[in-house]
C-alpha cells in the first residue's frame, strides 16, 4: 500500500550551494500527492506547489533543482533519496528558502527523521514503473541504462572513474530499506580543493565546509576524521541516483547501470524511459515475501 508520515517533522540547516540558512518542514499527504515541495516564504508572491517529477526539472549542474522563479527548490536529491529508500509515497516539504538543508552531506539526517515521524499505511494501493525494455542514454565516456529485471525492486550497479585519492570505484546492490539505511544513507557529497574558485565564482559551493562534504586535495582527503567508507565516493554517486530516479513518480523496478553518471545523467535517463514507447508499464506492487518459521511464506508490506 501507499505511505506517507504519520506526522510532521521539522528540520534545518544552510543549502551547500546557496548558504542560504533554511528551515524545512515534512508534513504527511494524502494517498496519490507525492511529493510535493512548496517555498513557504513565497507565498504572498503566489508560487505555487512544484511536484517532485522529472518533467519540473530546471537545472541539473551538480545539483537536482526543480521549479523556476519564487517556486525554485534546489538540491532536493538526498531528501528525495531518502523518501525513495525508506518507501515514503506521499509527502509535503515547506521550506523558507530556495535550497533543502546540506546536513552533513548525506541522507542520514532525513532518514532519522523520517523514522522519528513514522511511516503511516494508507488506504490506496501503491504503484511501480516495470521496466519492460532497456533505454540507455550517453554522454561522451559516461553512460547509464535501465534494463528488465526480476528482482522485486530496484538493483543499482554504480561505477566511478577520478584521479588522485577516489579512483575507479564500483558498488553493487538490490535497494532495500535496510541497505539504504546502511549502505547507502551515510555516504557524503565529495569534492576538490582545485574546484573550489571556478565554483564560488559561479555561485555554487557557497556552503561547502569540511562539515557538509568530503573534500580531497590531490591524494588526500581533508577531512580529519577520515571517509565513512573506503569507497564513500561511488557509495554517495549511488545514493543521488536513488533520489533522482524518484522524480519518476513511483519506485522502479528494473536493474539500473551507471558508469561515470551525475545528475544530467540520471534525469536524461528517467525522462527517456517515461517518454520511450513500451519501455515501462504501470503495475500495482505485490507485497514482499517473507518465511516464517515454519518454513511457509508470508505476506509483508513492501
Amino acid at each position: 500500500m501507499q505511505t506517507s508520515l504519520r506526522r510532521p517533522i521539522a528540520l534545518a540547516g544552510r543549502g551547500v550551494h546557496s548558504n542560504h540558512a533554511t528551515r524545512m518542514t515534512l508534513l504527511p499527504a494524502e494517498a496519490g500527492t507525492g511529493v510535493v515541495f512548496l517555498r513557504a516564504d513565497c507565498r504572498p508572491d503566489g508560487a505555487q506547489a512544484v511536484p517532485a517529477h522529472w518533467s519540473q526539472v530546471t537545472q541539473t549542474q551538480l545539483r537536482t533543482e526543480i521549479g523556476a522563479g519564487p517556486a525554485a527548490v534546489s538540491t532536493i536529491e538526498h531528501l528525495m533519496a531518502a523518501f525513495a529508500g525508506l518507501g515514503v509515497d506521499n509527502a509535503l516539504v515547506e521550506l523558507d528558502g530556495p535550497e533543502v538543508p546540506a546536513m552533513d552531506g548525506s541522507a542520514e539526517a532525513f532518514v532519522a527523521a523520517i523514522r522519528e515521524a513514522g511511516i503511516a499505511r494508507l488506504a490506496a494501493p501503491r504503484r511501480v514503473l516495470h521496466v519492460r525494455q532497456p533505454v540507455r542514454v550517453a554522454d561522451g565516456a559516461a553512460w547509464a541504462e535501465l534494463a528488465p529485471c526480476d528482482a522485486p525492486g530496484l538493483c543499482l550497479d554504480v561505477e566511478i572513474a577520478f584521479a588522485g585519492a577516489i579512483g575507479r570505484q564500483r558498488l553493487a546492490l538490490a535497494l532495500t530499506a535496510a541497505s539504504f539505511i546502511r549502505e547507502l544513507a551515510p555516504a557524503r557529497s565529495f569534492g576538490f580543493m582545485r574546484d573550489a574558485e571556478r565554483l564560488w565564482r559561479a555561485g555554487l559551493a557557497l556552503g561547502a565546509s569540511l562539515e557538509n562534504s568530503v573534500v580531497m586535495d590531490g591524494d588526500r582527503v581533508l577531512n580529519p576524521e577520515g571517509l565513512r567508507f573506503p569507497d564513500e565516493c561511488v557509495r554517495h554517486k549511488a545514493l543521488d541516483i536513488v533520489g533522482d530516479l524518484a522524480l519518476a513518480g513511483a519506485p522502479i523496478q528494473g536493474a539500473l547501470r551507471s558508469y561515470r553518471g551525475g545528475h544530467r545523467l540520471n534525469l536524461a535517463l528517467v525522462e527517456k524511459l517515461m517518454t520511450t514507447r513500451g519501455a515501462v508499464e504501470w503495475r500495482e506492487a505485490q507485497p514482499a515475501r517473507s518465511k516464517r518459521r515454519d518454513g511457509r511464506e508470508s505476506g509483508i508490506s513492501p
